[in-house]
């Protein structure tokens, strides 16, 4: 089921957010809701919960997934490039953008749900609103990465490009711990009630993945940043933020681990498909070592490496990783 808004003005008359919103620059699209059905009789299934995307231009699809705690904001540069010529599908996860956000007694924030999500809305869109199953570009982005993968496990057939944007499909390169100098912050964010308190209270990770040297290079224009923050702006909307960390899958203790490993495995399938990869070399996290991983897996892929971009490589390669992805995409 979708709910289309057309237009800013009725998105913001409608919306929960609209107390706290103010222009988006640069995101002058209608809004989309997918209304999950969930299983009968499982309470912590989406039952109901609307998943916000965007639906923008015709043409071959392409499926942009972003990563933690971004939403689809961050893709709106890439969909005004390329809907012109393609059908751009940008959705926000639950919890996330302009979704639904609910609670865990309502919702199981982790990698196999978001999959399963994804699994959803790409069906109706396939069934009901004239996508076609076949020709899909999957473009990713951080957490975007293992979950866009591991939709494309499922249905392999539909996938006809692959675009790479400083994520990970596979696990850790350096091992069953962070480097050394993520571990402090890791642990503090994932497994302890300050930071509990950074998340939820303070906003403190979104803050930061919008700020330099962290997610970008070069500081933000105030508003793109402010516009990036806003679904965040309340307490009770920022648990997904949450939740993403706790579920990072590091080794056999994770619950997320196993699926993280068979996604991993699954990738060979994708060697004959086309990739692009469009990495930021000043991300903190995404480190040279995770593009060698992505590089040896697909020797073939076309490597475009941004010596002045960090983890938010959409906003720090500007029009260079535009035109990147629009030739890559017409070709």
């Amino acid at each position: 089921m979708t709910a289309p808004v057309t237009g800013d003005g009725g998105f913001l008359a409608h919306h929960p957010l609209r107390g706290a919103m103010t222009v988006l620059p640069g995101y002058p699209f209608d809004s989309h809701w997918y209304v999950h059905a969930g299983p009968p009789g499982d309470r912590r299934a989406p039952h109901r919960l609307r998943q916000h995307y965007l639906d923008e231009g015709s043409g071959p699809p392409v499926l942009f997934v972003h990563g933690n705690p971004t939403w689809s904001y961050l893709w709106r540069r890439p969909v005004l490039a390329l809907r012109d010529r393609f059908r751009c599908i940008a959705p926000d996860h639950i919890g996330m953008g302009l979704s639904d956000k609910p609670a865990d007694d309502r919702y199981t924030f982790t990698l196999a749900s978001r999959i399963d999500d994804l699994d959803a809305l790409t069906d109706h869109l396939i069934t009901s609103q004239g996508v076609p199953d076949r020709g899909w570009t999957l473009v990713m982005h951080d957490w975007g990465g293992p979950i866009g993968m591991g939709w494309a496990r499922r249905h392999p057939e539909r996938v006809s490009r692959l675009v790479v944007l400083n994520t990970a499909a596979f696990p850790n390169p350096h091992g069953a711990r962070p480097r050394p100098a993520l571990r402090i912050p890791f642990r503090v964010l994932r497994d302890t009630r300050l930071g509990g308190r950074l998340f939820l209270r303070h906003n403190a990770f979104a803050r930061l993945a919008t700020l330099p040297p962290f997610g970008v290079r070069r500081p933000l224009p105030r508003a793109v940043r402010a516009a990036y923050l806003t679904p965040y702006h309340q307490p009770g909307g920022r648990l997904a933020v949450q939740r993403f960390v706790q579920d990072i899958p590091l080794g056999p203790g994770d619950p997320a681990w196993p699926l993280l490993c068979r996604i991993s495995d699954s990738l060979s399938r994708f060697a004959h498909v086309p990739m692009l990869i469009g990495w930021g070399r000043h991300d903190p996290v995404f480190d040279p070592a995770f593009l060698r991983q992505w590089r040896e897996r697909f020797p073939n892929a076309r490597v475009c490496a941004f010596q002045r971009a960090g983890h938010l490589v959409v906003e720090d390669a500007g029009d260079d990783l535009l035109i990147a992805l629009r030739r890559f995409l017409s070709e």
